[in-house]
């Protein structure tokens, strides 16, 4: 890797090698208050979408999944029911702050001792081949500084038939919904401000998500890393899209 080459953070350019340190910072600076956020941007939508999304995998009895970049524990905490105590659901976090919420959140939940917790980075995942029937991955995708090779490493640990749900910000259809949706996440680092006091974490989400691929584009990357029929659901006008894909059998 040349040591020039750089990527973005939020509307910044900076060396590549110094993106993944500065998401950890952001991250570690939001995880105490991460889901009361979640709910006050999406205005307590996203536990639907995390519903839809884990519908999509299809997961039952004796699956194994992993839920990458899986903060707090959302998905992991609906799919370990699903797969129970003959299945393994996996949790996997770059940030440590994060995973140490997760860990606590599905401790009070009572089922902790259905999900194993592992510090891992998406572009390079330490499980072997063919080990995962689903991958989901929630709100994290366009925090990863390669999404190329996080795909790519996504469908190595896949099985055969295995399934990747992405769900993520994307792109509004309707222009009036974009221009409402821009204005209110435009409020998000005041809000930030005042319920974490850190306005500028919130303000590379913000920007992070206007970095973020639309469907169609996000769509071919997962097709060049090797998925196959890759397709995405529009939820609230495409301000969220669910993609998916499967490893071919």
């Amino acid at each position: 890797m040349s040591q020039s080459e750089e990527t973005h953070f939020g509307f910044k350019t900076v060396p590549v090698a110094e993106k993944a340190g500065r998401v950890a910072g952001v991250f570690r600076s939001v995880a105490a208050r991460y889901d009361v956020m979640n709910d006050l941007m999406s205005l307590g939508s996203h536990r639907l979408m995390k519903r839809f999304a884990v519908e999509l995998t299809c997961a039952r009895a004796g699956d194994s999944i992993m839920d990458l970049a899986g903060g707090t524990g959302d998905l992991a905490a609906r799919l370990a029911p699903l797969v129970g105590p003959a299945g393994q659901v996996v949790l996997v976090d770059i940030n440590e702050s994060m995973l140490a919420i997760g860990r606590q959140r599905l401790h009070d939940k009572g089922i902790v001792s259905m999900v194993s917790f592992v510090q891992g980075d998406a572009e390079d995942l330490p499980f072997p081949d063919d080990h995962f029937n689903a991958v989901t991955m929630a709100f994290g995708l366009r925090n990863v500084t390669h999404q190329d090779k996080a795909l790519s490493s996504i469908l190595r640990v896949l099985k055969p038939g295995g399934r990747i749900i992405i769900l993520e910000f994307s792109r509004p259809v309707n222009p009036r919904i974009k221009q409402a949706y821009n204005a209110f996440s435009s409020l998000w680092p005041k809000v930030g401000a005042l319920i974490t006091g850190d306005r500028d974490s919130y303000k590379y989400l913000v920007e992070s998500i206007k970095m973020h691929p639309p469907q169609e584009e996000l769509s071919s990357i997962m097709t060049d890393a090797g998925f196959c029929s890759v397709r995405f659901h529009n939820l609230l006008n495409g301000i969220v899209a669910i993609h998916q894909g499967t490893k071919d059998s």
